[in-house]
């Protein structure tokens, strides 16, 4: 989530500082623009899985019953999902705070809204329905089915597929979201 949150300050800040106008300018396309500010902050989010995994390992105990690159190609496409929807407030936002509050206010909406605290199941229908419209419900899903159940990818077939749909759908509005004017 934090990945998500930085990621909609990337553009914003270029826009801030006025180095935007600068990689405008080059003969970049936009889809290397918004590939080239996602890129490291999925480097980011897949190492700081890995220590989550260590830490819950050595800390707690927790080994994770299913397929350790399972859970890493799902993550790695939520990944895209969510850093796709933080440059997409970002080349919405006009400058960081009102891209800092729109990234906060939908980040609390995906956390409260996923299942993580309460059951998706003992929501109100509307509240269900809501948290099917977020990329992070499929990734709680998905991080129960592998690490509790030892779930197979035939089982996650569903949540993947759902979850590289976001993936292209957020990006692919970024992109064409993103103005280039060279």
């Amino acid at each position: 989530m934090v990945g998500g949150f930085i990621a909609a300050l990337n553009i914003v800040k270029e826009k801030e500082i006025g180095t935007i106008e600068q990689i405008n300018v080059t003969p970049i396309k936009k889809w290397q623009f918004i590939a080239g500010k996602l890129i490291p902050f999925w480097i980011i989010g897949m190492f700081d899985f890995t220590i989550g995994l260590v830490i819950a390992r050595l800390v707690y105990g927790i080994i994770p019953v299913g397929n350790l690159g399972i859970l890493y190609l799902f993550l790695s496409v939520y990944l895209v999902a969510l850093l796709g929807f933080g440059l997409l407030i970002s080349t919405y936002s006009d400058n960081q705070v009102q891209a800092m509050f729109v990234a906060f206010f939908f980040i609390m909406i995906f956390i409260l809204m996923s299942g993580l605290f309460t059951s998706v199941d003992n929501m109100p229908t509307w509240a269900r329905v809501i948290s099917r419209l977020t990329p992070v419900t499929y990734f709680i899903d998905v991080m129960r089915m592998i690490v509790l159940k030892g779930s197979s990818f035939h089982d996650i077939r569903d949540q993947f597929f759902i979850e590289l749909a976001f993936a292209v759908v957020l990006n692919g509005w970024a992109i064409i979201n993103y103005r280039k004017t060279a």
